[in-house]
């Protein structure tokens, strides 16, 4: 109880802010209105106009929840759940693209920080070149990915994940190759006494002290795949995904479409997140270190 005390009270505050934050973005239209009506707008009048907007700058936290459960909690009742107008179907399809991409990035981290670990010649010529590469802003480096890809008769999904990928790599490296450096002189000392081999000290050691960074990275590397999978929808005139869902509410101005599927894409990142936080308690349970 007492966890939770703490969790709600910034979600109130939040809310309290986000609600205040809608009359004063909202009330130049309410007043504008009132003003063509010749009338003289209350504050209870104006908090109702505020709130209530079709299309409002801010849209208030129940009209986004209104749209969620339009598009997702009525479409499953109606047994509509992957309608295209469903957000369940939009987020299936960036999450497909979102799961791809992390796969390859975690596998493309592992190697790399592998490499790096256990090659000089990686370490001094790779790893700059890695942390280079998140220099280049993903909006400029997505375009262009789509269409080389397109060139050679790759699209649809693929593009989308190796954007995913492309984002979610670099936390898997930077955080395995921390990870496998982890283990103290001492310890390394204790493998060569004991006379084990390069592979011996990896899978024994090296590879078991790298789990609780290895399991913070994917964190990391999960969220920002999602995000390239998001950015990968949006110069591909997309119209499946929540990418999708964001340039069709841009395009007609439906600023409550746009939250709902903003607020649906952290709700899937928390979720996907969650699921990471369970998987690294009970490996790391099993493994003696939790």
């Amino acid at each position: 109880m007492r966890s939770i005390v703490p969790v709600l009270t910034v979600v109130g505050v939040i809310f309290a802010l986000w609600y205040a934050a809608a009359i004063w973005l909202n009330a130049a239209w309410a007043y504008d209105k009132a003003k063509r009506a010749d009338v003289t707008l209350s504050t209870s009048a104006l908090v109702a106009d505020t709130w209530a907007q079709e299309k409002p700058r801010l849209p208030a936290p129940h009209q986004v929840g209104a749209e969620i459960w339009k598009t997702t909690g009525a479409m499953v009742a109606k047994g509509r759940a992957f309608s295209k107008r469903s957000l369940i179907y939009h987020s299936w399809i960036t999450l497909s693209a979102t799961l791809l991409g992390f796969a390859l990035g975690t596998g493309l981290g592992i190697l790399l920080a592998v490499g790096i670990v256990y090659n000089t010649v990686m370490d001094r010529s790779v790893m700059p070149w890695v942390i280079t590469s998140q220099t280049i802003p993903i909006l400029a480096l997505a375009p262009m990915i789509i269409v080389v890809l397109n060139a050679v008769g790759i699209s649809g999904l693929l593009p989308k994940a190796m954007i995913s990928m492309y984002l979610s790599f670099f936390p898997v490296v930077v955080g395995m190759v921390k990870g496998l450096r982890s283990p103290e002189v001492m310890q390394l000392d204790q493998m060569r006494t004991w006379n084990a081999s390069a592979s011996q000290t990896f899978w024994r050691l090296r590879l078991p002290a790298s789990m609780p960074y290895l399991f913070a990275s994917l964190k990391v590397g999960m969220a920002a795949s999602l995000v390239g999978a998001i950015v990968g929808e949006l110069p591909t005139g997309a119209v499946a995904g929540l990418g999708a869902r964001l340039l069709a509410g841009s395009y007609y101005g439906q600023t409550i479409q746009i939250w709902s599927a903003l607020i649906m894409a952290a709700a899937l990142a928390a979720v996907l997140v969650a699921i990471i936080g369970v998987i690294q308690r009970v490996t790391l349970s099993r493994m003696g270190m939790a």
